[in-house]
């Protein structure tokens, strides 16, 4: 047996070879540099494409939040599998918080009747690594998150995740429909071929914005400065190792 559908979300963050700068403000970073899909993401979207090779998935579709420019994420998607893509408009992005994420993955939920949200784990940008856990809390589905290994049950009814933890790995089964968040081992994403990429621009992407899900997408949390990390201070060279615990213990205060 096969799943009937996946939800696949797919962030249009700066590039990961991109060196991110504060920008004069204090406000926030550069941003017109270079973007692409999220690392994490990607291997989600990844996934769920060997799964439907597999014959194990029917259906993939892409779900981007963001600015016009997030529709290049989703052709990338689509040209690399995915079936059709759903863009939720948002201009500002900075001030779309986990949260506002979850509720219109879930909304969208609602409608598209999933069985299976692939999610990367977290967003290269922020960090935040919520939007999974809030998305499996609000629709009150199993989550296995840090996912680095993924099996499907014969009958469709059980996933069997491998997840990486602090002590090494551990193996939960969970009820389909699931929220799974992708970890950085769990495959190598491929590239588009050109083929696939002409393909994708006739592949179907729908519009939506918040307001159309009925989600109020206004933040909770106010930033208030962003600064670059202090320099680090050039290091010392000692003579010999009583002056170097002297100095272990009387300046860096870590003996």
């Amino acid at each position: 047996m096969a799943l009937r559908r996946a939800l696949v979300g797919c962030k249009r963050v700066i590039d990961y070879n991109v060196k991110v700068r504060v920008n004069p403000q204090g406000t926030g970073v550069v941003k017109d540099v270079k973007h692409s899909m999220n690392n994490f993401d990607e291997i989600a979207v990844e996934e769920a494409i060997r799964m439907k090779e597999a014959k194990k998935l029917d259906e993939i579709v892409v779900v981007s939040c963001g600015p016009k420019q997030s529709a290049d994420v989703i052709r990338t998607a689509l040209a690399m599998g995915a079936d059709r893509g759903i863009h939720v408009t948002v201009d500002d992005t900075d001030k779309l918080e986990p949260l506002a994420v979850a509720k219109i993955f879930a909304k969208l939920a609602e409608h598209e009747k999933p069985d299976l949200v692939f999610l990367g784990k977290q967003a290269i940008d922020d960090d935040s690594n919520q939007t999974a856990q809030m998305l499996a809390g609000l629709l009150n589905w199993p989550q296995a998150t840090f996912a680095s290994k993924v099996e499907l049950s014969g009958d469709a009814q059980m996933l069997q995740v491998t997840r990486e933890i602090d002590g090494g790995l551990e193996t939960i089964s969970v009820k389909i429909p699931a929220i799974v968040s992708a970890d950085l081992r769990l495959n190598e994403p491929r590239y588009a071929t050109l083929p696939n990429i002409m393909k994708a621009k006739k592949k179907p992407v729908e519009t939506k914005t918040p307001a159309d899900l009925g989600i109020d997408t206004s933040p909770r949390l106010e930033i208030l400065s962003v600064s670059e990390p202090p320099k680090r201070a050039g290091g010392v060279k000692v003579e010999n190792v009583e002056e170097l615990i002297e100095k272990l213990k009387n300046e860096a205060k870590v003996l």
